[in-house]
């Protein structure tokens, strides 16, 4: 992932009525709401789960009253969440283990994108149906250490096992925004993209979306809500309240296929509505990006950790007991989420 201009964002929930708060699931009358800070690392897609539970209710439905914070880069929540100027983190999974290696215990709690999201795109007709198609290439990428750069890498060289300079690859590292027109102009044979750039591609481009490197990887925790333990322990209740919400937005997520382009349309109103439909395949198929429920298993943390590791952004490896603490998300879905 990599940053675009830094913007603070907040939702505030209206008062509810009197009806509303005696719905099951809602706070009795009286009930103090706690507000909290989320803060997101740039604004993406793939979080749907925070921007689900936000604009259909499901935080002030748990007793939160939240407030989003667009942090302007992969690492930035870290620095929010220290500060206690937010107190959840949603950013890639590996900045919780950078921040605990440099001596801030972090734990991850909930997952919120299930695959490492990266798309390959190209022109109609460009034969892509392995990583071995990868060789001679030129590929237009965000520049480093966006995964649009380093899962590609990783997938050459231990996936698939070559040296992306031997085999003739060329990257091409370019700023947000610009890699679906060097394919077009023919400057890049392909592109590495995240999600909305891949249906961009495919609905204003006349691109292709010719494989998912997410798919080939497996299951990942490729990004998750973090907390300091401090704040773990010291707010027990509102780290599960934020989790039954997160489980529930996912839930319906799966649920109504109507949920996911009415909350994109609003959270990324100058995108074409035709862009979330195209979308919509991808983060609901083989490998879901939207998870069914915010548990982290041990699978999609070696996974992501293996991703990491060999694309050299992690500081050092940390064991799953240490860095994920399960109690809430299980709960959560037991209570508000799908199995």
């Amino acid at each position: 992932m990599t940053g675009i201009n830094l913007r603070r964002r907040t939702f505030i929930a209206g008062m509810a009525t009197a009806a509303g708060f005696g719905m099951a699931g809602f706070p009795r009358l009286g009930f103090a709401a706690q507000s909290v800070t989320i803060s997101e690392a740039i604004h993406l897609g793939f979080y749907i789960p925070v921007y689900t539970a936000i604009h259909k209710g499901l935080f002030e439905k748990h007793g939160l009253t939240p407030s989003l914070s667009t942090a302007g880069g992969i690492a930035q929540p870290v620095p929010a969440i220290l500060s206690k100027q937010a107190q959840f983190a949603v950013t890639g999974t590996g900045m919780s283990v950078n921040a605990t290696v440099e001596g801030a215990q972090m734990v991850n709690i909930a997952k919120i994108a299930g695959q490492i999201s990266v798309w390959v795109v190209a022109k109609p007709g460009t034969k892509f149906d392995s990583l071995e198609d990868f060789k001679r290439k030129t590929i237009a990428t965000l520049k480093y250490p966006s995964n649009t750069y380093t899962t590609p890498m990783y997938a050459m060289k231990v996936l698939a096992g070559f040296d992306p300079d031997a085999e003739g690859v060329k990257i091409l590292q370019l700023p947000f925004g610009a890699q679906l027109q060097a394919v077009a102009d023919g400057r890049a044979d392909i592109a590495t993209v995240f999600e909305w750039d891949a249906s961009i591609g495919e609905t204003q481009f006349g691109l292709e979306t010719v494989f998912s490197l997410g798919n080939a990887l497996g299951p990942a925790a490729f990004a998750t809500s973090f907390v300091t333990k401090q704040y773990l322990d010291e707010n027990p209740e509102t780290v599960q309240a934020y989790c039954n919400a997160i489980a529930e937005a996912q839930k319906l997520l799966h649920q109504d296929s109507s949920v996911f382009a009415e909350v994109s349309a609003i959270e990324f109103p100058k995108l074409d509505p035709a862009v979330f439909e195209k979308a919509k395949p991808r983060f609901f198929g083989e490998v879901p990006l939207v998870p069914r429920n915010p548990t982290i298993s041990e699978n999609e943390w070696e996974t992501l950790v293996e991703h990491e590791t060999g694309a050299e952004t992690l500081r050092e490896r940390l064991p799953y007991e240490q860095m994920v603490d399960n109690s809430f998300a299980e709960k959560a879905t037991a209570e508000f989420g799908l199995s």
